[in-house]
């Protein structure tokens, strides 16, 4: 079976998560005993506080997405390594749940739709590790996995009748966070689509902005059309829908920030929001005059980012270490900005005194895949996090490799804090034209984020969007951008 949420979306393969348990019965079989097995917990659906209302349609756990494609709550899941056999446990419903939910399906629905050996349903705390002895299990690999971006841990399951087996939590999040840095061309498939949507959700917002806009209003409209017509249910992160000096707010749009600002004629407009479809992630960002036309200093800064997002689009090849990107993109645009007068020296001197990271504090990029930080920024032949300004903020060090999934989302902001810092340090100040810099205070900041594929044989952008300041402009002038227009466009991608 597959997922699509009609004829009008993408359609995703089962074999897509065939072929990532084969995938991690292959990496494990040299490394582990006979009769070992892997357990995974899938995610449990909470009510907000101590209501009985859930906050969001659930969405399931990535590491069990990735394994299973389980899209309802409370699944847990076994593969036996030796064999491959996988066998789901479902939760048992209570018979009322054919009253307030819907359909209550039995145990062949769902080794149909997951395309999984066996299906059993979880009815006692004992009901797991029955199976497991019944599969001649000893040893059982728990996942225990820590964030290296927040420092949250997803805790290992605990399951009735664990001490009868010898349990293992270190492997497993090696493994499988390694296995999802590389997509097979199956995920690429469903991410190409998401960057789709999330394309034509952006082209939506810059057809429809105008000056007196609200920015929640433009974010709306996004979610609409990433929904609408791309059954996109979920974001992969908060709307970032900023304008004017809000675009100089590397997170704006949060709780204490809720993109409800007043778009004024002549505001630069920077919309980082993306759609996931079928848990895959997308994140695109757009920088654009809420008029549609730049001014000579939007030009400028502009630019800058663009050539720096060209630039490493180009440079970043299999075998490249992403922090030689990150200074590439510090030095592109820092020699723009030389050009432009707000910068002066020696511009490899002023990348050391990390007079870039003045301009772009963040990191140039992230993996992308299940979670819109994916897994993984810091395994493999990563080296340690810097403690420097702008590099600190990497969210992986690693060197590129084949089909792995990664943003390349250089910016340019005017952030006040950060400018006063720099101009009261005497090795930073003596590159920086603090008369020329004020001018472009209070404007904002520019981002221009792909989400890419690095192949050997040259990199794919999955985004589809107007780039160049002669594109946007033409683009946002042009005629009517209307549902039929936006229909036609996905239906086009599909077919």
């Amino acid at each position: 079976m597959t997922f699509q949420l009609s004829e009008k979306t993408f359609k995703v393969p089962v074999t897509l998560f065939t072929e990532n348990r084969q995938r991690l019965v292959d990496s494990l079989k040299s490394k582990v005993p006979a009769n070992s097995a892997v357990l995974l917990q899938g995610g449990i659906e909470k009510n907000r506080y101590n209501t009985d209302a859930a906050d969001l349609p659930f969405r399931q756990e990535s590491y069990f997405f990735w394994t299973f494609g389980v899209n309802e709550s409370e699944f847990w899941g076994v593969i036996d390594v030796t064999s491959g056999k996988t066998v789901l446990f479902a939760p048992r419903l209570d018979p009322s749940y054919a009253i307030w939910d819907g359909k209550i399906n039995d145990e062949k629905y769902f080794k149909e739709k997951y395309a999984v050996d066996e299906v059993i349903f979880n009815d006692t705390e004992q009901t797991i590790a029955q199976k497991l002895k019944g599969l001649a299990v000893k040893q059982v690999y728990l996942l225990r996995a820590e964030n290296t971006d927040s420092g949250d841990v997803l805790a290992e399951p605990k399951f009735g009748g664990s001490q009868d087996f010898q349990l293992n939590t270190e492997l497993l999040y090696k493994e499988m966070a390694e296995l999802r840095v590389i997509k097979t061309e199956k995920e690429i498939d469903v991410m190409r689509y998401a960057s789709k949507i999330a394309s034509e959700a952006h082209r939506a917002a810059m057809k429809h902005m105008k000056p007196g806009l609200y920015e929640y209003q433009l974010e709306s409209l996004f979610r609409h059309t990433s929904y609408y017509h791309g059954g996109c249910r979920h974001l992969a992160y908060t709307c970032i829908a900023a304008s004017g000096c809000n675009g100089s707010v590397l997170h704006y749009g949060h709780a204490n920030a809720p993109n409800d600002k007043f778009i004024k004629d002549g505001d630069m407009c920077l919309f980082d929001m993306g759609p996931e479809y079928n848990c895959y992630a997308s994140d695109i960002t757009t920088s654009f005059p809420s008029n549609g036309k730049f001014t000579e200093k939007q030009k400028i800064v502009y630019n800058a980012v663009l050539d720096a997002n060209l630039a490493v689009l180009r440079e970043a090849k299999v075998g490249v270490r992403w922090t030689d990107m990150h200074i590439l993109s510090e030095k592109v645009i820092l020699e723009h900005l030389k050009k432009a007068g707000l910068v002066v020296g020696d511009i490899d001197k002023a990348v050391e005194a990390r007079v870039g990271a003045v301009f772009m504090p963040h990191g140039l990029g992230h993996l992308i895949g299940l979670d819109v930080h994916d897994c993984g920024g810091y395994m493999g032949d990563a080296t340690p996090r810097s403690t420097l300004p702008g590099l600190k903020s990497l969210r992986t060090t690693r060197t590129l490799k084949e089909r792995m999934a990664i943003t390349i989302e250089p910016g340019c902001y005017f952030i006040d804090f950060l400018l006063d810092e720099a101009l009261a340090d005497p090795v930073k100040s003596a590159f920086l034209v603090k008369t020329e810099i004020d001018k472009y205070r209070g404007s904002g900041g520019v981002r221009i984020e792909d989400d890419v594929i690095i192949r050997a044989a040259g990199n794919e952008n999955l985004s589809d969007l107007p780039r160049t300041v002669e594109e946007i402009e033409n683009f946002m002038a042009s005629g009517e951008w209307t549902d039929r227009t936006i229909e036609s466009r996905v239906h086009e991608f599909l077919h």
